[in-house]
């Protein structure tokens, strides 16, 4: 799926977007190299949950609002964190819901545009 495509479809029916479609999209155009970020208090080091790295990155990148990011973690959001509310997985998107972007922050930059 291009970029177009994913945000349209993210648009138009975000529930139909699934992790496995955010993160294809990222490594069709980007580069990823593991680097260190937070969200909120929790501190994720290089290497450490880089799907959540790729697609906070990307989705920043894209300027996504908090709910189109949401959205980007597909089944991981709406089933096991919306539908859980008093689970403790998933942190980093539990963390997201709390903070927003202000809790984002990234050590470097870890997603280059592929030429």
């Amino acid at each position: 799926m291009d970029l177009a495509t994913f945000k349209t479809q993210l648009h138009t029916n975000p529930n139909s977007i699934e992790f496995d479609d955010t993160i294809s999209v990222i490594d069709l155009l980007y580069h990823f190299e593991a680097g260190e970020f937070s969200n909120g208090e929790l501190v994720n080091s290089p290497g450490q949950n880089s799907g959540s790295c790729k697609l906070f990155a990307f989705a920043q990148l894209q300027n996504f609002n908090t709910n189109e990011t949401l959205a980007c973690f597909g089944r991981y959001y709406r089933e096991d964190v919306l539908a859980n509310p008093d689970a403790d997985n998933h942190q980093n998107i539990r963390n997201f819901i709390k903070t927003g972007w202000d809790g984002i922050k990234f050590k470097s930059t870890v997603l280059s545009k592929k030429s």
